[in-house]
């Protein structure tokens, strides 16, 4: 849906399959991912939200500069937004005016609720990594959900090859039982102090509450809500 405010558009946010998963670092237990969009996602939502005749782009400083401008039929006046790109490993040029498009979509609102994402940390049973310590694996998002303020309150991620679950937030994994923030919530109100919340972990085998499994979660929700 197309919402407007004085004549100038307002962006929605990204769907899941518009979004891809870049791994940042890869450590001896476990790895980083980051989500990101690209240039083809903005492209589109412009067209779609716009019409592909009421924006445009340039660029100036050999790319590193792009100027993204819609034009506002009420004022009847072109509106710009310009932000700065990086070069990328590989094709230098276009990796940067690609890089640059996409930051002065973000200034615009585009994808601009992937800068609430959580830290995704993903366990080395979720992936395979080489004797070189290198790691091939490709993730891809499953599920997303944003509240009222388009942060990101649901994610899940999944390892394209085995189509396994290797990451969620906000959600859980088994059908029928709230989310992990619930779970976790009522973790804390029925150990509420530090000793008997080590006691937990200890009998989870973990460092923090937040590692604890779905199951793991389940069991405690059961305990005390049934």
């Amino acid at each position: 849906m197309v919402m407007c405010m004085k004549g100038v558009a307002m962006f929605r946010t990204l769907k899941a399959e518009e979004i891809e998963c870049r791994i940042q670092s890869v450590k001896d237990d476990g790895l980083i991912l980051l989500l990101y969009k690209d240039a083809r996602c903005d492209m589109n939502i412009l067209d779609e939200t716009v019409g592909p005749l009421f924006w445009q782009r340039e660029h100036s400083r050999d790319n590193a500069n792009c100027i993204v401008s819609i034009y506002n039929k009420d004022l009847g006046e072109w509106i710009s937004k310009e932000d700065t790109g990086t070069e990328s490993n590989t094709e230098r040029e276009k990796g940067l005016a690609s890089d640059s498009f996409k930051r002065a979509c973000v200034n615009w609102g585009i994808g601009r609720e992937l800068y609430t994402s959580p830290f995704i940390w993903i366990t080395p049973d979720g992936y395979t990594k080489t004797k070189d310590g290198r790691v091939f694996d490709r993730f891809y998002v499953s599920e997303i959900g944003y509240d009222e303020d388009r942060n990101i309150n649901k994610l899940a991620i999944k390892n394209s090859k085995t189509k396994k679950v290797v990451f969620t937030y906000g959600i859980s994994t088994v059908k029928g039982y709230p989310s992990r923030d619930e779970m976790l919530n009522l973790a804390r109100q029925k150990y509420p102090n530090d000793e008997l919340m080590q006691k937990l972990l200890d009998s989870f085998k973990v460092e923090k509450l937040e590692d604890a499994t779905d199951a793991q979660l389940i069991n405690i929700w059961k305990r005390y809500r049934g």
